[in-house]
């Protein structure tokens, strides 16, 4: 076999040893090889594996992680050619061809030599030629990174490419004789082979790259059983995996912070459905009453199913509220084992704008980068990318993961950058929090998630506290696992509230009152609105007051919804979580202090209010509102007054949700009902998807479920380019993070400044719907990467439509 003539002497030629060819251009004073990396690599698949092992699907396929680990070895191979080498020397100029198409030519030898079957040499091949870019790309796709088979067809000049290239001063030989036996003996060596004999006449190696090439093309141009592609994305999120935590220098944590026995440590004697949960193995749905321990009951199961899985499954908790996110990060870090050494258990974190674009970019392909100028210091871009990679790369490091369902979602997309997020959701355990909260659609989605994560051989949990039976039912259909449902049996909560219908609105003069007087006598107030502007203008009407009644109290008055900065929410839940903390026996029966939210309270934040008045909404909100007033029943007046008000209008939710959730309220209060039990709300839910809008909400819910199977879960295209399909992802779920234009500086040192952290940078962004961009006047940045909204904000009370410019007649 032939490798390349032998180099001519001239400054466009270079001798170089094995020892001396490199991977990366860092570390800066000593790059790291060639076959350091390669090895490295390698080491880690079997770090991947230890943690997946053979789960669901992947026991179809006894050759799957063997085939990983041979294109672990072989997947920079290419690296080795002097186009490549010199553009990682300083101030060195772009190749110009990709590396992983050089590799194939290796993987050619190395099957040949080991007697690989053509199944093995044909995926192994795939998945080097493919860890960073597509193979095909879709005719309506613009934009973004040329698949394969774009660069390189039948205008190819591919001896000019990968053999002899043409240089103004000397032909530049790619692959010298020499350093192509020492590397096929090294590589040799690693796979414990004779070393392959280099024999003249054979085909070159840019002859090889290119059978072999137009071998894989042609093998995924068209669609696969859906079987073989969901197994090739998963072996193409490990290849990826592998590179990028190895480049990153990445160890996978082996300590779970969960411990098995987590039950018998709590500090109580267990609640019946917390000791029904910790006995469940397989999936679970669970009901329980808000305030009687749904995530200790969570963790509960999750520890349950760690003996009984493969491997080393790791947790991911979801919740439908970015904000939530990081109250229950705090909260699992300070309960759950950390590791020996440390001080909190080690929790990951992944939402937002700025996090889900480092942990793609940490997955993107960064080889075409020239290296800086010799002895520098890496630029501001290397640093920030080095930044970024290590950070995401501790993400996939980590056990126990918090995140919201759009980051498991986009999964689907698949491709070389999204392929490995897809894969760590194999042999899984994921808790899906107040999975009420959804709307039909993504609850749909969700369901379908639910049914790939059960191929990969992961299992599920759904906690709430208002499951209505139709959610029970679309979740128990769509998987073929038999789904235990648990119910906290009547009276684990006590009589909390005393329900008070008022057909005024809650903005009006009366209503306004009635809260003001609340607070003039010493009450807690928390009121709940269904919009921004209607939040932001109850708390001006009211603020005043409960900081005259409670006079030096900084927080005496404290608003909360969706449209803060996320620092400046962070630092909003922070005082609520301390100014109204759960109340415990001997607490004092008024509190004081006003709190408004929008629906942005009623997921996770554990608070408790004297008293309540909220705007109705659909039923499981209206709950979950009650949940946040008197919480645990231990008002020293007994049940509290939760007062519910008609709105004039049904935004954000639908028209039917709010109609029926009315309807179901004065059904349950013409009952003579004027309590909000357990069994209350389970009949509140029974009435109100009951009707007509509660039969479409699921038969949406089941749309949504097969629409999304069919177009994203199928996998019948593993190797085309699906950037498009992230787009259209992220907008189906309607919400974008922006940024104020007077935080562009600010937001810039963030992300790439010298001592900026990106993975801190969303503390500027604020969430927005998709359809209110054209109201704060959007504009896409490009180099940002964020769009910029124009706006008036305040720290208190977060953001404000543009105000109208003022018009002189």
């Amino acid at each position: 076999m032939a490798a390349a003539p032998v180099t001519p002497t001239g400054p466009a030629s270079r001798r170089r040893g094995l020892s001396e060819v490199r991977a990366k251009s860092r570390p800066r004073h000593d790059p790291e090889r060639l076959t350091a990396h390669s090895r490295i690599v390698h080491e880690t698949v079997a770090q991947i594996e230890g943690r997946i092992a053979h789960a669901g699907v992947l026991a179809t396929d006894p050759a799957f992680w063997p085939r990983i680990r041979r294109a672990a070895l072989l997947h920079d191979a290419g690296k080795i050619a002097e186009g490549f080498q010199r553009q990682l020397e300083a101030g060195g100029q772009p190749w110009g061809e990709r590396h992983e198409v050089l590799s194939l030519a290796y993987v050619d030898l190395l099957a040949a030599a080991a007697g690989w079957s053509d199944t093995d040499r044909l995926i192994i091949a795939t998945l080097v030629a493919s860890h960073h870019r597509p193979l095909h790309a879709p005719s309506s796709l613009g934009g973004g990174k040329a698949s394969l088979s774009r660069l390189y067809n039948q205008h190819t000049r591919w001896e000019d490419a990968f053999t002899l290239t043409p240089h103004p001063t000397a032909p530049v030989v790619q692959v010298p004789r020499g350093l192509h036996r020492e590397f096929l003996a090294w590589l040799a060596g690693f796979l414990t082979l004779d070393p392959p004999s280099v024999v003249a006449g054979e085909p070159t190696l840019a002859a090889r790259a290119r059978t072999l090439l137009e071998e894989v093309l042609t093998a995924w141009r068209q669609p696969v059983k859906p079987h073989h592609g969901l197994l090739a994305v998963l072996a193409q999120g490990a290849l990826t995996l592998a590179d990028h935590a190895g480049s990153a220098h990445t160890t996978l944590q082996v300590h779970m912070p969960l411990l098995a026995d987590y039950l018998a440590r709590l500090p109580y004697t267990p609640h019946p459905h917390q000791r029904g949960a910790a006995s469940t193995v397989g999936h679970l749905v669970l009901a329980a009453p808000t305030g009687s321990g749904k995530t200790e009951a969570g963790l509960a199961w999750a520890a349950a199913q760690l003996p009984t899985m493969p491997g080393r499954p790791r947790l991911v908790w979801t919740l439908p509220y970015r904000a939530s996110l990081n109250a229950t990060r705090r909260r699992l870090a300070h309960t759950l084992a950390p590791a020996p050494g440390e001080t909190t258990a080690d929790i990951g974190l992944l939402h937002g704008t700025v996090a889900q674009t480092l942990l793609i970019e940490a997955l993107h392909d960064d080889c075409a980068t020239p290296a800086t100028t010799a002895g520098s210091t890496p630029t501001v871009d290397e640093a920030r990318k080095a930044r970024a990679r290590a950070g995401a790369m501790r993400l996939f490091a980590q056990r126990i993961r918090v995140a919201t369902p759009h980051q498991l979602l986009i999964g689907a997309v698949a491709g070389p950058a999204y392929a490995s997020v897809l894969l760590e959701q194999a042999n899984a355990l994921f808790v899906l929090d107040e999975l009420h909260a959804y709307e039909p659609e993504t609850f749909g989605r969700l369901c379908a998630a639910m049914r790939l994560w059960e191929r990969l051989g992961s299992r599920f949990a759904v906690l709430s506290a208002t499951l209505a039976p139709p959610m029970l039912a679309v979740i128990d259909e769509s998987v073929e696992q038999p789904v235990t449902q648990r119910h906290a049996p009547p009276g684990t909560a006590p009589v909390r509230h005393r329900l008070v219908l008022d057909d005024l609105p809650l903005t009006e003069p009366d209503s306004i009152e009635r809260l003001r007087q609340w607070l003039k006598d010493g009450h807690s107030a928390l009121a709940v609105t269904n919009t921004v502007a209607t939040a932001q203008a109850l708390f001006a009407a009211l603020a005043d007051d409960a900081r005259t009644v409670q006079p030096g109290d900084p927080h005496a008055a404290l608003l909360l919804h969706s449209r803060f900065k996320n620092r400046d929410r962070d630092r909003i839940e922070r005082h609520l979580l301390h100014r109204h903390p759960e109340r415990t026996d001997g607490d004092s029966a008024r509190r004081g202090g006003l709190v408004v939210s929008t629906q942005a309270i009623e997921v996770s934040l554990q608070l408790d209010f004297d008293r309540g008045a909220v705007e109705n909404a659909p039923v499981e909100a209206v709950a979950q509102r009650a949940g946040r007033v008197n919480r645990r029943g231990l008002h020293p007046d007994g049940p509290v007054e939760f007062r519910v008000h008609a709105t004039k209008s049904h935004r954000p939710y639908q028209q039917g949700a709010v109609q029926a959730a009315w309807s179901a309220l004065t059904t349950l209060a013409a009952d003579g009902a004027d309590t909000l039990s357990e069994q209350d709300i389970n009949r509140l839910l029974e009435l109100a998807y009951d009707t007509e809008w509660g039969k479409n909400w699921a038969q949406t819910a089941r749309e949504a479920r097969d629409g999304f199977t069919s177009q994203f879960l199928t996998f019948t295209d593993p190797f085309h380019d699906r950037s498009e399909y992230a787009r259209a992802l992220s907008e189906r779920f309607d919400t974008v993070e922006v940024l104020h234009r007077d935080d562009t500086d600010d937001y810039r040192q963030l992300v790439s400044g010298r001592t900026g952290d990106p993975l801190l940078a969303s503390g500027p962004l604020i969430p927005l719907r998709y359809g209110q961009l054209a109201t704060y006047n959007a504009v896409y940045d490009q180099r940002l990467g964020v769009h910029l909204i124009d706006g008036d904000y305040d720290e208190d009370t977060g953001l404000h439509p543009p105000s109208e410019p003022e018009t002189i007649l």
